[in-house]
């Protein structure tokens, strides 16, 4: 009996229906083992030994390999064709090894779909572990661990407030600081565009000027409103004519299809999907055998996969809208993944698959493979130029169209910001023409601040610089997002006070593990022991040697000194010049005192060097133009709008309240004000057991309360607005768990009686996802199945199934107070 071991329980099913008799596929769920988060994980006086630590939630599944083990001929590594997938079938050799369970012959199988066909030939073709991935995971382990382990430590002592630091965590934050610093230093310049909008043969178009009295108009060349109007009556004036007419034809190439990262980036601008959520999407796809493996740098396609796009556009589309040879695609990309297949599905015969967010995934990925495999959209430019009879001014318009669409018909891939210079159809014009003039307008601008991160761009701009890899981007983001070192508002990074201060500790004090060029290089050095070109105690070895003395030098600094050298560095963003010259660090309370940064117990803060004469503080994040601002603003009424070292808050006569993260400060109004600080807000007596229910804004965010039961409510306006009715309801549906399943619901699809009992079986939609029940089982549907699609006889091969196993056991309750005591 030969036992395989892959990574999920809905993988092994899927492959132990493949292989058949004398195969036991049993599921590791990940990672087995891993450093435990404790000094000595990795000990570099002893070569970088690692302590490595099973997970304790393991432990079943690890004994039921090693029972397996223990009566199976060979054993099979089947986990994911990538680095961690080899490090995964490296921790379960090791463990079986150490139980002293381990067969005498071990191979490893890795395949790039999970199919029949895929499978078969990879069980036909196994190799021994990749020892140099293995020693690459090995080296990417004990860098994070040493990294997060050695700084983490520094900040908690030395930056009050401060959670954790980590090798490509710190620099992804670093570059959503650095954008917002150049947000704050942008100074908007005011310029003018001049246009007309002519019409020639029922075509209306608009042409812009671009030289004037001999002088060429750049964008920012028209500065103010007078300048403006002089140019706008020029052209107001005059009678134009066609000066040139260009015309020029263009080819669109298709996109490759995707790999790890551009997925990523075209989920998030399309689909709106954060990079996590694309992978566990992913995940699921490819475990239900609908996607190749979603880890990838490579873009190219298998032949075979290549031979049925060609057919399915052939099939699908005209003879124009297939290429006359097969699209190839290769990438710059030096790191092991690359060896690996783009992101295709596995059918090009399955257009649709799965429902909700899983189908809305794998039509992206669908339309993408299909695309590039088909022709390129042909394109026609033209761009016109206009003069005036006295040839002082040249207006000039510019024209795009689709002549044929091409792969375009099926997909057009995404930007980042949209820019629409090239216009619309022009009309059909020769030189000398005269189109009639039917306006004239000059139109205000200024320039714009370099646009705030958004997942995609900044997935984008790390893999351009060669920070990190694809594969762990949507981790990294996550841990940036749950550290609260950023926030995302209209699905763009803005960095939180604690993410600017641990940023601004780490340029100050280990400025180098923080550059962009040295983290890039690193990833390099990474790449280069996966592919056996460099020793993975060689690269620790490296890095410890510099790294460790500077850890010592930063810890052994007093917490008064780092911050005396943290408001130095910052006092350009903290304390900005002002208008005037005037002191930007004079107390606006006192008049006389300096401010400057302070640490305390929950963090940095900026007060009054008078202190405790002079209660004046800010909160660190304060600076710029508000830290401009001067003192308290008078709301009306007797309140106040304050800043605490925790943000913005309103008082009125010793009663404060915290002003809420989704009302901004532009928008409170005194009606507001006196509503947030008369809080809790009674909205009325339940009409069953007459209490009363209130509604308030506590640590967890807005929420109503009834006789000691809860609901949680989404906003601020919904805490000041929220009425009887929907009070009750909302507290209702909190008691029964958000409702009970599929109660009161509409069915998805009614599929008929069961054949043995007789049931009418429907398809519905539940907390959990849709699923299938006979009024009695219910059986939950796969992830990438779609459930309009369910038939009747697989609806009941579900239920039966789920009957089969019985109801679920519950856990054994223990009796209070009994636990370890003797019988009398």
């Amino acid at each position: 009996m030969k036992l395989v071991v892959v990574e999920s329980p809905a993988k092994a099913k899927t492959i132990e229906k493949y292989l058949g008799p004398g195969h036991r596929v049993l599921a590791s769920y990940g990672h087995v083992r891993d450093l435990p988060p404790k000094d000595g994980s990795v000990n570099p006086d002893d070569g970088f030994a690692m302590d490595w630590e099973t997970y304790p939630d393991k432990a079943k599944q690890l004994k039921a390999i090693a029972d397996e083990a223990k009566k199976a001929d060979s054993l099979v590594l089947a986990t994911d064709p990538d680095r961690e997938g080899e490090a995964i079938s490296w921790h379960v050799q090791e463990v079986l090894k150490k139980r002293k369970v381990l067969p005498a012959q071990v191979e490893r199988v890795t395949f790039n779909a999970i199919t029949k066909s895929a499978v078969t030939e990879a069980m036909a073709n196994p190799r021994g572990l990749d020892e140099h991935l293995i020693d690459a995971y090995k080296a990417r382990r004990a860098l994070d661990y040493l990294v997060g382990f050695t700084l983490s430590p520094i900040l908690w002592r030395k930056l009050p407030g401060a959670k954790s630091a980590g090798r490509v965590q710190s620099v992804a934050l670093r570059l959503i600081v650095d954008r917002e610093r150049e947000i704050e230093m942008f100074r908007a310049q005011e310029y003018w565009q001049v246009s007309a909008t002519f019409e020639a043969d029922g075509t209306p178009f608009t042409a812009r000027l671009v030289s004037l009295d001999g002088a060429k108009i750049d964008r920012l060349t028209i500065g103010d409103q007078g300048n403006a109007e002089a140019a706008r009556k020029v052209v107001e004036d005059g009678r134009f004519s066609v000066m040139s007419v260009e015309t020029r034809p263009l080819s669109k190439n298709p996109p490759p299809p995707f790999t790890t990262s551009t997925l990523q980036q075209e989920a998030a601008r399309k689909l709106g999907f954060a990079a996590s959520h694309t992978m566990r999407l992913a995940q699921s796809l490819y475990e239900d055998g609908l996607i190749t493996y979603m880890r990838t740098d490579g873009v190219q396609m298998a032949g075979e996969a290549i031979s049925a796009a060609r057919k399915a556009v052939a099939d699908r589309y005209d003879a124009g809208y297939l290429p006359d040879k097969p699209r190839h695609y290769s990438s710059k990309a030096k790191n092991a993944q690359e060896a690996h297949e783009a992101i295709r599905p596995t059918d090009f015969y399955k257009d649709r698959a799965g429902a909700g967010d899983h189908g809305r995934l794998y039509q992206l990925i669908y339309n993408r493979a299909l695309a590039s495999q088909m022709a390129s959209a042909r394109l026609e430019r033209t761009t016109v130029e206009l003069t005036d009879g006295a040839g002082r001014a040249t207006l000039r318009a510019t024209g795009q169209v689709v002549i044929f669409p091409g792969f375009m018909t099926l997909y057009d891939e995404g930007r980042d910001d949209q820019n629409d210079e090239d216009g619309g159809r022009m009309p059909q014009l020769r030189e000398g023409d005269a189109p009639a003039k039917t306006g004239v307008e000059a139109t205000q601008h200024f320039t714009q601040p370099p646009p705030r991160f958004s997942e995609a761009s900044l997935v984008k701009r790390l893999e351009e610089l060669g920070i990190g890899r694809p594969s762990t981007y949507a981790a990294t983001l996550q841990t940036l997002k749950d550290r609260e070192y950023v926030r995302l508002e209209k699905n763009r990074f803005i960095p939180e006070e604690s993410g600017r201060l641990v940023t601004a500790f780490l340029e100050r004090f280990f400025e180098r593990y923080v550059n962009y060029d040295y983290t890039a290089e690193l990833e390099e050095e990474l790449d280069d022991v996966s592919g056996g070109r460099l020793g993975w105690i060689k690269l620790l070895e490296d890095f410890w040697r510099d790294f460790k003395p500077k850890a010592g030098e930063v810890m052994d600094q007093k917490p008064s000194d780092v911050t005396a050298a943290l408001d130095e560095f910052l006092a350009p963003y903290l304390f900005p010049d002002k208008e005037g010259g005037s002191d930007p660090r004079l107390c606006p309370l006192c008049g006389n005192g300096k401010l400057g940064l302070r640490g305390g117990k929950f963090g940095a803060f900026v007060a009054c060097s008078n202190y405790p004469e002079c209660k004046y503080t800010r909160r660190f994040g304060q600076g710029g133009e508000e830290a401009a601002s001067e003192g308290p603003a008078e709301i009306g009424n007797g309140i106040e709008l304050k800043t605490g070292r925790f943000g913005p808050y309103l008082e009125r006569d010793g009663k404060r309240a915290s002003l809420p993260k989704d009302v901004p400060q532009s928008d409170l109004t005194l009606e507001m004000a006196e509503a947030l600080l008369a809080l809790p807000r009674t909205v009325g007596i339940h009409p069953e057991t007459g209490l009363p229910i209130t509604a308030s804004i506590g640590r967890y965010g807005p929420y109503l309360a009834h006789d000691g039961k809860y609901a949680r409510l989404k906003s601020t306006t919904e805490v000041l607005e929220t009425g009887m009715n929907a009070a009750v309801a909302k507290l209702a549906e909190a008691a029964n768990g958000g409702g009970r399943r599929g109660a009161g619901r509409e069915p998805i699809a009614v599929l008929g009686p069961h054949p043995e009992s007789a049931k009418e079986i429907k398809v519905l939609e539940g907390r959990f996802g849709p699923y299938v029940s006979d009024g009695t089982t219910h059986a939950t549907l796969p992830k990438s199945a779609d459930p309009k699609a369910v038939t009747l006889d697989e609806a009941v091969a579900l239920i039966d199934a789920k009957a089969a196993k019985g109801p679920a056991k519950k856990p054994a309750r223990r009796k209070s107070g009994t636990k370890g005591r003797k019988k009398a």
